[in-house]
């Protein structure tokens, strides 16, 4: 069951980049005029930035390279909270602001707990162990019994 949440986790949240990485694309006038506004970054960059976002949100949803990709999906909401929701006072930038700490809490418990790759050969290996056991124990069993059984 963690596995399945960890996967929904990690797509839903790639998702929310995705989807905004394609709005800045398909509006970069608007973004680039909405960085030159309320930042010190120029508004050149708007194309770079929703294509980043798009590829990173691709890269952490398909769990490849999730810690890097996490990592760096942290910083660019740091750095987007710090630049275009400092005003904590203006209620929206408030709550903005909280859905982006709340979204690098996220990122960073895909670092922590990184790949979930190789995930399916740990359950398997557990399986095996499992069964090595009861193997065991049915060999077991049965040697007690027959040992059992040559005593009467």
């Amino acid at each position: 069951m963690a596995t399945i949440a960890a996967l929904v986790g990690r797509i839903l949240l790639g998702a929310l980049f995705v989807f905004a990485g394609f709005g800045k694309v398909m509006d970069t006038a608007g973004t680039a005029a909405y960085m030159e506004a309320e930042s010190p970054f120029p508004g050149s960059m708007a194309l770079a930035v929703g294509v980043f976002e798009i590829v990173a949100g691709l890269v952490l949803a398909s769990g490849y390279m999730t810690r890097i990709a996490s990592l760096a999906l942290v910083v660019f909401t740091a750095l987007a909270t710090l630049f275009f929701h400092e005003q904590v006072t203006d209620q929206v930038q408030a709550a903005m602001a909280l859905k982006n700490l709340a979204i690098m809490g996220g990122l960073l418990m895909v670092f922590a707990y990184g790949q979930q790759r190789r995930r399916i050969e740990v359950v398997d290996e557990r399986a095996k162990r499992l069964d090595a056991e009861v193997r065991a124990a049915r060999a077991e069993g049965k040697a007690e019994a027959a040992g059992d059984a040559g005593s009467d």
